[in-house]
């Protein structure tokens, strides 16, 4: 089957959601480490966290950081995110889009023991670290859901260890652990529903870390969401970004991709080398 859309559909311009000057402590993801940023959002939006219809477990723990209204970026993105579609979400720094993410796979995933559901890739170890911490931080009433990060500089064999004694729900890591984990079994990929690219053009503009996104994105299940995020897109490397996508929603703007383009076995077609 042929291309059905025109290119150029992709390369309309991401409108990003500004930053206003007024603070807005209310709003998820405006404290990191129990800081505040630097330039604060505001939560525009009358409709709170619960209009959302999270588990009571996910609401209690918003409620418990003092967060009560969704900032416009949370508001536009977690109603299709926790649906099931994919989302490439472009928003400035310090406006929630971890938020996006950490809730629409915890309100999403069921915890199977030994199986890891989730996978998050970043490009330096302390954003992922700081990415399990909000994930921890807002599965405190999900007991039974673990999350675990794995970046370099850390003996591995400290990492296979704990993937063969206590297997997480969640994974977060770089690309280059990760894929390493991988190839060596010790971090199985196949049964992952929901993969994840925080800063996804800081990996995507280097080649060599997009080799290994790529081949990490070919040891996980083509039935998955995937949901890319970062503070800035390039229209070189939007095209990119696409290629990983099914139905993907840009902003509140939802184009269908058929998803026929993509059940083509030669995964070679899904990705664009340059």
């Amino acid at each position: 089957m042929g291309e059905t859309r025109d290119n150029d559909v992709y390369d309309e311009e991401l409108v990003d959601y500004e930053e206003e000057e007024e603070k807005a402590p209310d709003s998820v993801g405006a404290k990191v480490n129990g800081e505040a940023p630097k330039k604060g959002y505001v939560g525009i939006h009358s409709s709170g966290f619960r209009d959302f219809l999270l588990k009571p477990e996910l609401l209690r723990a918003i409620v418990d950081s003092g967060f009560e209204h969704p900032s416009e970026v949370q508001h536009e993105c977690i109603p299709q995110a926790i649906l099931g579609m994919d989302v490439i979400c472009q928003a400035k720094s310090g406006m929630g889009k971890t938020a996006v993410f950490v809730l629409s796979t915890l309100q999403q995933i069921d915890p199977v023991a030994g199986q890891v559901s989730a996978l998050v890739l970043c490009h330096t170890r302390e954003l992922a670290y700081q990415i399990c911490h909000e994930f921890e931080r807002f599965s405190t009433y999900l007991p039974d859901l673990k999350v675990a990060v794995f970046y370099g500089g850390v003996n591995i064999k400290l990492h296979k260890d704990l993937l063969k004694n206590e297997c997480p729900h969640i994974v977060v890591g770089t690309p280059g652990r990760i894929l390493a984990l991988a190839r060596d079994k010790d971090l199985s990929l196949k049964n992952v529903r929901h993969f994840i690219l925080d800063e996804c053009d800081k990996m995507l503009e280097s080649l060599d870390m997009r080799r290994d996104v790529q081949e990490i994105f070919k040891m996980t299940p083509h039935d998955k969401q995937v949901m890319m995020f970062s503070a800035t897109l390039s229209k070189e490397i939007r095209p990119v970004c696409k290629k990983f996508m099914q139905d993907v929603m840009f902003h509140g703007q939802f184009y269908s991709i058929l998803k026929s383009l993509f059940h083509n076995p030669a995964l070679s077609k899904i990705f664009v080398d340059t």
